[in-house]
């Protein structure tokens, strides 16, 4: 997320100020340096260099499980984007697609944060309050071909309004999805009408993307259960599916199994999953679980412009960001798997979140109690209420699809490294830990 530096701070010192008090509220020790400021004017290259420095800082800061949480800072974002792009506070309708391309508009203001427009969303679809928590808002590029292309969940600091409308590009729109990843917790949703339709619509349109992967029986199947409007029973059997409730990013490159490998990664059931076409066009599949990632960053850098041909997914002279994980391939054996994607971030969102979820699983919580609810707050109701619409029947599967296999773990030998250790490739500030990681006993291998 990309922030030009508000009029506040550079006349008024604002994020200053807000630093002030996150260190008052939290201890200097607890936050990040804040970047200095300069008396004179900056000249443009130095304005660019002040905007990196304080992105940096806000993404260090949000990063803190702590900090991240903080009204005090989450505001200054807020207000920073409002300020920055100027738009004044005001009434205004928003558009929000479901996954089937269904529009909903609701009536916002320009400063309505992510929560206050998922509850009107949810208000008018009539979904219940105690089921919020288990959608999002994503924003997304529509493609050409009708497809999503993810650009980021949304977060508390934003206000959806001006995040999509800042973009100035009718490409650009916001999606409700489901944002949970075990399918168990599907049953909470498909208790209410509203989350059966929205779990059913979602799922068939998955399917017809090629996101969920089916058979020609399996799809058969299916089309039964749609024709017959059975959406428990077409639900259950989608359940048993590989990639049933996945995310799926665009094609990039990885190192994985070698480097400036062409992959399609799908986040989804607590993995990162990696397809690619070796030589012989044969379509492989690497799983990688979240349980076995000691640690992942993200990274960015700027190639420097060269006469050769860039690599698949690379632009020249633009910033190329980087998921970078630490697996533990076997027993005492850990080696680093790097994406390149521009959906880099958007993928370690989905890791840390895959990672919440199971850290609430395993100490019996509720993920009813996951979305933070704001004391106080008060929920737009709207009169009218408006039902979710079926999908179409779905179509004949693609017969050029072909059926996946299990890539074999055949890597490159690598240096041994105690697991407990700190990773000596990235400094302790850049590197996210993983608390749900396992270790791999004997029986495992």
């Amino acid at each position: 997320m990309h922030f030009s530096i508000p009029e506040t701070e550079s006349r008024s010192g604002d994020s200053g100020g807000s630093a002030y008090v996150l260190r008052k509220e939290y201890g200097a020790n607890v936050l990040p340096a804040f970047p200095p400021k300069k008396l004179f004017s900056l000249t443009p290259a130095e304005v660019e260099q002040r905007r990196e420095q304080l992105e940096k800082y806000m993404q260090a800061v949000r990063q803190d499980p702590l900090l991240g949480s903080s009204e005090t800072f989450n505001s200054f974002l807020r207000r920073a984007q409002q300020e920055t792009q100027q738009v004044p506070t005001e009434e205004v309708s928003l558009e929000v697609l479901l996954s089937n391309g269904q529009k909903v508009l609701v009536n916002v203001l320009t400063s309505d944060q992510t929560e206050d427009v998922l509850e009107a969303v949810a208000a008018k679809l009539d979904l219940p309050d105690d089921l919020v928590g288990y959608f999002s808002l994503f924003l997304v590029r529509e493609k050409e071909d009708g497809t999503f292309s993810f650009v980021r969940k949304l977060q508390e600091f934003e206000l959806p309004y001006v995040s999509v409308t800042s973009l100035r590009s009718q490409e650009y729109k916001i999606v409700l999805r489901k944002s949970y990843w075990d399918s168990a917790y599907d049953d909470d949703v498909m208790e209410n009408r509203v989350g059966l339709n929205l779990l059913y619509a979602q799922t068939v349109s998955d399917i017809e993307r090629g996101w969920i992967l089916v058979t020609k029986e399996q799809h058969r199947q299916l089309k039964s259960l749609q024709e017959k409007v059975s959406k428990k029973e077409f639900l259950r059997l989608a359940q048993t599916l590989r990639h049933y409730g996945y995310l799926r990013f665009d094609a990039c490159v990885a190192d994985f199994p070698e480097k400036d490998c062409p992959v399609v990664v799908s986040a989804g059931n607590s993995e990162l999953s990696l397809q690619l076409r070796l030589p012989g066009q044969q379509l492989r599949e690497g799983s990688f679980r979240v349980t076995r990632m000691r640690c992942w960053r993200v990274t960015s850098s700027v190639p420097l412009p060269s006469g050769g041909t860039s690599s698949p997914g690379r632009g020249r002279g633009e910033v190329r960001l980087e998921l970078a994980f630490e697996y533990l391939m076997s027993k005492d054996r850990l080696q680093w798997v790097t994406i390149t994607s521009p959906q880099a971030i958007m993928m370690s969102i989905c890791l840390q979140s895959m990672v919440d979820e199971l850290m609430v699983k395993k100490s019996g919580g509720s993920i009813r109690k996951m979305l933070r609810r704001r004391v106080g707050g008060t929920l737009r109701r709207s009169d009218s209420q408006q039902a979710v619409k079926s999908p179409p029947l779905l179509e004949s599967p693609d017969a050029s699809r072909e059926s996946m296999v299990k890539l074999s773990s055949k890597l490159s030998a690598v240096s041994l490294r105690g697991i407990g250790s700190p990773s000596t490739d990235a400094s302790a500030s850049d590197v996210h830990g993983n608390f749900a990681f396992e270790g791999i006993g004997d029986e495992d291998l």
